[in-house]
């Protein structure tokens, strides 16, 4: 099985790339085909058009997703939705290579507010993509992350998010 992991933050020094980090290595002891796709990194361009040329690390990306059985995204709240950056990196994938895939996601926020809301954009977006959502998102805030390290509740979260799409993954498979 083909997992990708997504981290939905442009920022550098993201707290969300922290947690889906977390989930990366967390993931690579389950199953040895994972990718990292991290948005921090600055290497996936603005979409402009299916026409124009791209760069390889957005061609790789594009291709890692659809190529994915598994997606896991995590993404910040910015101003009540999610990222961006996220959105644009979705702009590169093509609704009819990506049905009947999995995805589980970690939405991260400073506060306890719009969880929910973003959760929902999220799952709308997925479902356009035909892809199948775990419904039990892990909501973190900012306080469950201190010096580059996650609480072990939010740890313990994360990996129940991975192992229950996993899950989810291999019952459709058979």
């Amino acid at each position: 099985m083909k997992v990708v992991v997504i981290s939905g933050s442009p920022r550098k020094n993201a707290n969300t790339q922290i947690i889906m980090k977390y989930v990366y290595e967390y993931t690579k002891t389950k199953n040895q085909d994972v990718k990292l796709i991290n948005l921090s990194d600055g290497e996936v361009e603005c979409y402009r058009g299916p026409e124009e040329e791209y760069n390889q690390a957005t061609k790789d990306a594009a291709k890692d997703i659809m190529e994915a059985d598994v997606w896991l995204i995590g993404s910040p709240i910015y101003n009540s939705f999610f990222s961006a950056a996220l959105k644009n990196l979705f702009e590169y994938v093509s609704y009819k290579e990506t049905a009947g895939k999995v995805a589980g996601m970690a939405i991260l926020a400073a506060g306890n507010i719009g969880f929910i809301d973003v959760q929902t954009l999220l799952t709308q977006l997925l479902s356009y993509f035909r892809v199948i959502t775990n419904p039990k998102a892990v909501f973190l805030t900012t306080e469950s992350i201190s010096e580059n390290n996650i609480s072990d509740e939010g740890q313990a979260r994360l990996k129940e998010m991975v192992d229950e799409t996993l899950k989810i993954a291999e019952k459709l498979e058979n």
